[in-house]
């Protein structure tokens, strides 16, 4: 199926989450567009609402005409749209037609982890769309992963870090030691 037929089907979904109870996410996946249920702790929310202030408060300096966002990011030549926690895209292509945002603009992006799998897999998308960076947040056991340096498919860098720890992540700084853990070891 070609793209083009696929983010028909893709708007079709989104529209009917729409009319559902709950947080939904809509993707164009290998298998092509999927619809499925999120579900994410509080804390979720915490770190996405952290990262965003301090990516935006880096941004007006580095890149002031970006901005920390949650759009769609889709690549039609790999056929592929996905819905990251946070991206960092031009604050023009919000104000464009559609469902998502063309993924060559798009200087990174950002996911915090419920399936540390599910998320690598990704990043090999993200390396494939061309976003230069690439970060993952586990609060389940407190790690962060900073890909970078995509290459054919993946990224060739890949640095780990703790929750505590500034973290590097493409031209900025981000501060982790009020990110909180889930379960029991984040009380």
């Amino acid at each position: 199926m070609d793209f083009a037929k696929m983010r028909l089907l893709a708007d079709e979904l989104d529209a009917f989450a729409e009319g559902l109870e709950g947080a939904w996410r809509v993707e164009i996946g290998p298998e092509g567009p999927s619809l499925a249920l999120r579900r994410r702790p509080k804390r979720h929310a915490g770190i996405v609402r952290r990262l965003r202030e301090q990516l935006d408060g880096q941004l007006r300096a580095t890149h002031p005409e970006h901005i920390c966002a949650s759009p769609h990011i889709e690549h039609p030549a790999l056929g592929r749209m996905l819905h990251p926690d946070l991206s960092v895209v031009p604050e023009a292509a919000l104000d464009e037609d559609g469902l998502a945002v063309d993924a060559s603009p798009v200087m990174a992006s950002a996911e915090i982890a419920t399936e540390v799998e599910e998320c690598a897999a990704r990043a090999g998308v993200f390396a494939a769309m061309g976003i230069a960076h690439y970060l993952i947040v586990d609060p389940r056991t407190g790690t962060i992963e900073v890909h970078s340096d995509p290459c054919k498919g993946r990224y060739a860098r890949k640095d780990a870090y703790i929750f505590g720890d500034t973290v590097p992540f493409g031209p900025w700084l981000i501060g982790t030691a009020d990110f909180k853990r889930y379960g029991k070891a984040g009380s």
